[in-house]
């Protein structure tokens, strides 16, 4: 099975030839990138219509920071957040995704037009998320989860990092299933930064390919995190704010793509758009290449 072929479609969405991207809409005053610029909801619409003339090809909005020591909103406020964003950008034709831990959040997201829901707790944080995306028939993203992160790197203790991501996601992946969200409509995220040191993080960057054994798509979020800051610091040096990262991120993403990743979720979206159709040309050339071997080898049989 080649790479491309690996990568799997999500039922319900529309089907790419390449890794697919998925832009940032953080409709937060508190979120770790960019907290605040689209807090309006005009501006926040602008902005995902803006993502996709960058080449987004969906859009993922959410109204409640994930950053550690970030303090939860109410429901009330991330539905007024959230839902006029969302209704806006369906309204124009834009493929949405809700990021959201709340099942009420994602009921309403989905009724304005949404059309994925990403739960970075893989529906742990709130009991009813699995019943509410299986009755909708919505596609769903499990991410690996570990609790909420007010205290800072929640349980990031590992002796195998691949070994146990994948472990816990099988087993949230098993319990998604069984609340009756369709194997088809099923997303997994390695959740990079969540209960996870740098080191952690660029192991599992590392080994997408065991990851994608798992069986669905995959999902990986590393955009402006904060082991890309680490990275790019060197030994002993300070990390380069986070908008400085999108060159780095745009690396990520295109080793993403070339390990066979569904799609990658990034803040800024033209260098990431470029990265990904770059790997999909050089997937087609050796796949190209392949099969022109391949037929010269029969024709001199």
């Amino acid at each position: 099975m080649s790479k491309q072929s690996g990568r799997g479609r999500v039922a319900g969405l529309p089907e790419w030839d390449r890794c697919a991207v998925m832009g940032v809409v953080n409709v937060t005053p508190d979120s770790f990138s960019d907290g605040g610029r689209w807090f309006d909801t005009a501006a926040a619409v602008k902005h995902g219509l803006a993502l996709v003339e960058e080449g987004a090809d969906l859009v993922d909005v959410g109204g409640e920071s994930t950053r550690p020591g970030a303090t939860r909103v109410d429901e009330a406020e991330e539905l007024r957040r959230v839902i006029p964003v969302v209704r806006g950008l369906a309204s124009e034709g834009v493929t949405v995704s809700v990021d959201t831990m709340r099942a009420c959040v994602a009921e309403q997201a989905l009724a304005a037009g949404a059309r994925l829901v990403n739960d970075v707790s893989g529906g742990l944080a709130d009991p009813a998320m699995i019943p509410v995306v299986a009755h909708a028939g919505a596609p769903f993203v499990v991410m690996h989860w570990r609790g909420f992160l007010e205290g800072g790197n929640v349980r990031g203790v590992y002796a195998d990092v691949v070994a146990e991501v994948i472990d816990e996601l099988h087993a949230r992946v098993d319990a998604v299933l069984a609340g009756g969200i369709s194997p088809d409509r099923v997303v997994v995220d390695p959740g990079l930064g969540f209960s996870k040191d740098a080191e952690h993080d660029l192991v599992l960057l590392s080994h997408l390919d065991r990851l994608l054994g798992l069986g669905h798509p995959l999902l990986v979020a590393a955009s402006r995190k904060r082991f890309l800051g680490r990275v790019l610091a060197g030994p002993g040096g300070a990390p380069p704010p986070a908008r400085e990262r999108d060159a780095a991120t745009a690396a990520v993403s295109a080793l993403a793509a070339h390990a066979g990743a569904w799609a990658v979720r990034v803040h800024e979206v033209r260098a990431t758009a470029d990265a990904v159709r770059v790997a999909r040309a050089v997937e087609g050339a050796r796949t190209d290449s392949a099969r022109a071997a391949d037929n010269g080898a029969e024709g001199a049989r």
